[in-house]
């Protein structure tokens, strides 16, 4: 019939359910939900327009929640019986550093990739950010390339802690020394030698890790 929108069991439309889908894909994949773009790009839609109006169909439908001040801040919400419902921790949303442009501070907007729910009963208290690894530079602690560490902004840090520094405008995570007068950055990984600087600038200090099998 003309002007009949077909629904699925979940009470969406095809491309509705297809977006949720891919949301929940690329949320287990990567570990954090698409952009706007990139929903666009997979449906094959010309205008973001639509792609917000399918975001609020499904928020509509208790399937996400959103946070429209942050790009790619959609949480996903299973649908459970009242029997099943849990009671919801609640989380803060973390922005993600990929790749520092020089020149500019580490949080700044062009560096944030998207961002990532995290406990606010653990890191709510703390000024807090993710930084994606490149390198294979701390394997001996664990930390391997593609992974994204968990950091507390600060710009002082502690012998023996594991800090992020900017080196020449990049962003580096290794072991911190103060000694002799200068800096002691040392990896974790005993095919690589230690770097010794004048000045460094500290960004903070890695307090956990996320990693996306």
């Amino acid at each position: 019939m003309p002007g009949v929108k077909r629904l699925n069991q979940n009470g969406l439309r095809d491309k509705e359910q297809k977006i949720y889908d891919f949301i929940i894909q690329e949320q287990e994949r990567v570990g954090y939900p698409p952009s706007i773009r990139e929903i666009c790009d997979y449906i094959g839609l010309k205008s973001t327009s639509s792609a917000h109006e399918y975001i609020k169909s499904l928020e509509a439908n208790g399937l996400i929640k959103r946070d429209k001040t942050k790009p790619r801040a959609l949480e996903i919400i299973s649908k459970k019986s009242e029997e099943q419902e849990q009671p919801q921790c609640e989380v803060i949303h973390v922005p993600i550093i990929g790749d520092v442009a020089a020149g500019t501070p580490i949080l700044a907007n062009q560096n944030v990739d998207g961002y990532y729910p995290l406990p606010a009963e653990d890191f709510g208290q703390k000024d807090v950010y993710m930084l994606r690894v490149h390198g294979d530079s701390m394997i001996n602690v664990g930390i391997y390339d593609g992974d994204r560490v968990i950091v507390e902004a600060c710009d002082i840090a502690e012998n023996g802690d594991i800090v992020v520094a900017l080196v020449d405008d990049s962003a580096t995570v290794k072991r911190f020394f103060k000694e002799n007068g200068r800096y002691r950055l040392q990896p974790e990984n005993d095919d690589m030698s230690p770097m010794y600087f004048d000045h460094v600038r500290i960004q903070g200090k890695v307090i956990g890790l996320l990693r996306t099998m």
